[in-house]
């Protein structure tokens, strides 16, 4: 983001409002500002001069509560500074602040109200503004990084960074929410993803490609309420209104970006979705539930690319069992993986199972004649000394079957 598209945002809305305007960074320094001269106090003068915030002003702005205010804040008149009253808009995206902007009150105005009013139509231009500041803020800004640290807490089960997620006025009365997790195919082995951490580039450089990537990536698209990322991954904090539509684009726009900031190419990436839940206080849980459906659509890819935890099936038990199965806990399973030595037989039977004992689809999705299904699964039976497609043999190998792919799945 250059100086120049700020300037033309802070232009336009100065020109809608017929005011004087300044725009501020959170360390007080001058980003922008109108070149509206009809009224100036000594304050804009000095401010647009020096570029900073001087020490007694800053003090005199922060006594009024802009520091945690979500709204607009009416900042009165102090003649000893040589200030006229003035509002201040602070500028939010995404959960984070990301600046102050500052319109100027007429010297003949009594208060603020007319500028309170004024600011009600502009609402889309100040969060446009918001939008353009996150890119900026999000690199250099300690609280957005707290601030991503503290809901990565939350996402793991910490009390007191729950606690902390509860105080947020970005999210309250926004549930039900959801949480989404975001993961990048950057061609890496599923079983290697765990070792490959930091490998390609430093942890905090991998994170920000995944915060500023998931951020660019839910610009303009309502419901979307927190974004923060790791080394491998990607959360956002959503609405329940998000659509399925909306995390669709969501994740193009995701694999647009890695491709655009990282070193690969845009390639297909997965996004899985916990169920709706109306306490902040099932954080944790919604995001294991998250993490679990992207994990389940890496692993089987006829899950599609937008997975939700209910549409895992199996995978449901898999990741709550809390550990992976042995090859070896199905003794039918083992003996069929020895046997089947072309690798002819298992994909299948996982087909057949997959698609409801339909021959007609596995004929056609593996391209063989029927008659050659009845035979592959007839030998099967043979070999085994059982009935594949009976129901407690059927069950123990069709949940074998998706044991093994569960446990190729990245660890995040």
């Amino acid at each position: 983001m250059d100086a120049a598209t700020l300037d033309h945002a802070v232009a336009n809305i100065a020109s809608r409002l017929g005011r004087g305007l300044s725009l501020e960074d959170l360390d007080g320094l001058l980003l922008a500002y109108s070149s509206h001269q009809e009224t100036a106090d000594r304050v804009r003068t000095n401010f647009l001069l020096s570029k900073i915030v001087p020490p007694d002003v800053s003090a005199w702005q922060l006594s009024h509560g802009i520091a945690t205010a979500v709204r607009p804040v009416s900042v009165p008149a102090n003649a000893d500074l040589g200030m006229l009253g003035r509002v201040c808009v602070p500028l939010l995206a995404r959960g984070y602040r990301v600046g102050y902007l500052w319109v100027l009150q007429g010297a003949h105005e009594e208060s603020s109200a007319a500028i309170l009013q004024e600011l009600r139509p502009a609402r889309a231009e100040l969060d446009a503004l918001a939008e353009l500041l996150l890119n900026r803020t999000f690199a250099e800004s300690s609280e957005v990084h707290g601030r991503g640290a503290q809901f990565l807490a939350a996402c793991e089960g910490q009390p007191h960074a729950i606690d902390a997620l509860l105080g947020w006025p970005a999210v309250h009365g926004r549930g039900p929410w959801r949480l989404a997790t975001l993961v990048e195919r950057a061609g890496i082995e599923a079983a290697d993803v765990e070792q490959s951490r930091g490998a390609e580039r430093e942890a905090f450089e991998r994170g920000l490609l995944q915060r500023l990537s998931a951020l660019q990536a839910t610009t303009g698209i309502p419901g979307v309420l927190f974004a923060a990322g790791t080394d491998t991954h990607a959360v956002l904090l959503l609405s329940a209104a998000v659509t399925d539509a909306d995390a669709i684009e969501i994740l193009r726009r995701f694999g647009v970006e890695i491709a655009r900031r990282g070193p690969h190419t845009e390639r297909p990436d997965l996004m899985g979705l916990s169920e709706p839940f109306a306490d902040l206080r099932l954080v944790a849980s919604a995001y294991a539930q998250s993490k679990s459906a992207v994990q389940a659509a890496w692993v089987d890819a006829d899950l599609g690319g937008v997975v939700a935890f209910r549409g895992i099936g199996v995978y449901q038990f898999l990741a709550v069992a809390g550990r992976d199965l042995a090859r070896h806990e199905s003794i039918l399973f083992a003996e069929l993986q020895e046997l089947d030595r072309n690798g002819e037989l298992v994909p299948v039977l996982e087909l057949l199972y997959d698609t409801g004992g339909s021959v007609a689809d596995v004929a056609t999705a593996l391209h063989l004649h029927r008659t050659s299904v009845y035979n592959r699964v007839a030998r099967i039976r043979s070999l085994l000394g059982a009935d594949p497609l009976a129901g407690p043999v059927r069950l123990e190998l069709h949940l074998a079957m998706k044991a093994q792919r569960w446990a190729g799945r990245p660890r995040l």
